[in-house]
């Protein structure tokens, strides 16, 4: 997973209505609802009969690497029609808000120029880029993409102003990524 993919992860947690199973074994239980014991123990590196030790509560402490990876298995699957909603509601009315500390690069009629330092903006992307980059994300964009389009709205947005102001420039790229949250 790449940093866009993360934050649009911790965006889709932040609206959890109810916090996820906290113990071993109803994390178990909870993602035996969607997957075999074999298909878990892949997904968290260990074998289907350590999964169903865990659920039966034979072995209560697996080691921290492996716990680790079983809240991510089930935070990842956790409340799906909460997060279907949410991002509906992003892709339609209320959009996007990206806030990031990273390296701008931008092309303009003049020349070229790679600015060297960090920028820090927050912008609000109208629900058209909300629903681009979900649409990316769910058809497996890499990274890369991804971060095509929020330069692209960043562009639009931030840099052109819907149009008032910078109008020869013609492509903005991100760098560098220092840190990015996304809010809907």
């Amino acid at each position: 997973m790449g940093e866009i993919d993360d934050a649009l992860e911790r965006a889709d947690q932040e609206h959890f209505t109810k916090e996820p199973p906290k113990s071993l074994q109803a994390r178990i239980n909870f993602l035996l609802k969607y997957l075999s014991p074999k298909e878990i123990g892949q997904e968290i590196g260990v074998t289907a009969d350590s999964v169903n030790r865990y659920r039966r509560g034979a072995r209560k402490h697996p080691p921290k690497d492996v716990a680790a990876k079983i809240e991510a298995a089930v935070r990842a699957r956790w409340q799906p029609q909460v997060r279907k909603r949410r991002r509906k509601q992003a892709a339609t009315t209320t959009g996007i808000t990206v806030e990031t500390r990273a390296r701008f690069g931008y092309t303009a009629p003049v020349g070229t120029t790679d600015d060297g330092r960090f920028r820090r903006l927050t912008v609000h992307l109208p629900a058209t880029y909300a629903q681009r980059l979900f649409d990316a994300g769910d058809a497996g964009a890499s990274d890369q993409q991804m971060r095509g389009i929020i330069a692209e709205g960043f562009k639009e947005i931030y840099f052109q102003d819907g149009g008032s102001r910078a109008t020869g420039l013609s492509d903005v790229a991100i760098n560098d990524i220092d840190y990015l949250d996304l809010e809907f």
